[in-house]
């Protein structure tokens, strides 16, 4: 009988990883395993490099009205908002760039500045990387920074009981994109928020740095795959379940929702490109975790708890519903993200 060999549009992007990881050789003794947002090797017996590559597309990951500075300035929050999830400060990053062959030395000099100002506004450096041609702009950066083993916050931790909080509401960049592609007419007040957040999003670094050293949180991730899916992700990984009372829905995204009678629900748990931080917190820590992101300007939004069994719950108005995991994935979402 012929195997039917499936095609990149029906594996998805997660399945493709899954099927490349199952061919490669695992390192002894990795600090981080394969699937959390970073990765990591030892220098000594303490002490860690954590790692992050991420790649920005023109295709998939520019929306329309988007710059090339922004770009590039997205490329690199992109990473750090990943070491943010696990409570590192990145040092040093490397950027290789695909350029097509249509772009002008104008265009090369504002992507440059995007990708300075990315990592400037962190505190971090670009020291090196690689360009070449390519037939859509490709920006693929690498962060670099070092850690104690002990303190990096993995997906891992999570336990029954610990508090489900996220850095900040969602729902914008859901509206903001539907926006951009499908040119929308909203007020401009209303509009300039929403667009921003698509186009000049913000890594949560402070809040993950200072809530590391809290040692309150139990296990965390990057949003921008969406809320929803970051919950599955966390669920995976620590083997628990979530019960969600309270949706983090930010009021802009509520009120353009009002506007082109949209699901709520649909704009805060499906959206994605969020990057805040999706955490579970010790019940016993809450205030001192609050305390402390309250010192760098940040907030601590509770949004439900950790459940033993696996699977993931919303209950709003007294009725519940399950949480499906779905979220922005490449190969098998069509439109920008």
């Amino acid at each position: 009988m012929a195997v039917r060999l499936r095609k990149q549009t029906e594996l998805g992007e997660r399945k493709i990883i899954e099927t490349i990881r199952h061919h490669l050789a695992i390192m002894p003794k990795m600090p981080v395993p394969f699937g959390d947002d970073v990765s990591a090797i030892e220098i000594h017996d303490a002490d860690v490099v954590v790692l992050k590559t991420d790649m920005l597309v023109g295709k998939t990951d520019v929306p329309p009205g988007m710059s090339l500075r922004q770009a590039g300035r997205k490329a690199v929050v992109m990473n750090v908002s990943d070491f943010a999830a696990k409570g590192v400060k990145p040092s040093v990053a490397l950027v290789s760039l695909g350029l097509p062959r249509n772009l002008k030395q104008k265009d090369i000099v504002e992507l440059a500045k995007g990708l300075n100002a990315g990592a400037r506004g962190y505190d971090c450096y670009i020291v090196g990387g690689d360009t070449g041609e390519s037939s859509d702009l490709i920006v693929s950066v690498s962060l670099f920074g070092p850690a104690k083993r002990d303190e990096l916050v993995l997906r891992s931790g999570a336990r029954p009981g610990d508090i489900a909080a996220v850095t900040g509401p969602f729902g914008k960049t859901a509206a903001g994109l539907k926006i951009l592609l499908n040119n929308l007419q909203v007020r401009p007040n209303l509009r300039k928020i929403l667009v921003e957040s698509v186009l000049t999003p913000q890594a949560r670094l402070k809040e993950g740095l200072v809530l590391s050293r809290t040692r309150s949180v139990t296990a965390s991730i990057d949003s921008s795959d969406g809320l929803a899916w970051s919950l599955h992700e966390l669920s995976h990984a620590s083997d628990v379940g979530f019960s969600i009372d309270a949706l983090p829905l930010a009021e802009e995204a509520e009120r353009f929702a009002g506007l082109y009678g949209l699901d709520t629900a649909e704009l805060a748990l499906y959206g994605g490109e969020e990057y805040e931080l999706v955490l579970t917190v010790k019940p016993e820590c809450w205030e001192k975790a609050q305390q402390a992101i309250a010192t760098v300007g940040g907030t601590l939004i509770p949004i439900g708890k950790v459940t033993a069994k696996e699977r993931l719950v919303l209950t709003t108005e007294g009725r519940s519903h399950m949480i499906e995991p779905k979220g922005y994935e490449h190969f098998k979402s069509d439109s920008v993200r």
